[in-house]
């Protein structure tokens, strides 16, 4: 498996925390607050791969783009950005090395806690 960061995602988690779409909810939270199987269909049914992939960080780039395998690290529910997703995801990043998409979801999470510096 190659993961590797997903640029279009990343640019746009930072577009939708600068214009406030974000949920500032509690690291636990995730589990609750992910989308299901049945709400990732749905969005899939009506936008398509390419913005379904724009809530995902990072893509296995061994896996078909037109599969939910293709695509890793959520940080939202298609809506919004939740700080328990992008805690989750950058727990998930360190723990299997791919530093690029760790990174990238350490900006996003100072963007949330508006830690500027």
């Amino acid at each position: 498996m190659t993961v590797k960061l997903n640029e279009k995602a990343f640019e746009h988690a930072k577009s939708l925390v600068g214009k406030g779409q974000t949920t500032k909810d509690e690291r636990d939270d995730w589990s609750e607050h992910a989308p299901t199987a049945a709400e990732q269909n749905a969005y899939l049914d009506k936008h398509g791969w390419s913005d379904y992939g724009l809530w995902f960080l990072g893509v296995d780039t061994e896996m078909d783009e037109e599969t939910k395998g293709h695509y890793k690290f959520p940080y939202g529910d298609f809506r919004r950005v939740h700080r328990c997703g992008v805690i989750s995801a950058e727990s998930r990043a360190a723990q299997n090395d791919h530093t690029d998409i760790q990174h990238a979801l350490e900006e996003i999470h100072k963007l949330l806690d508006g830690d500027h510096a």
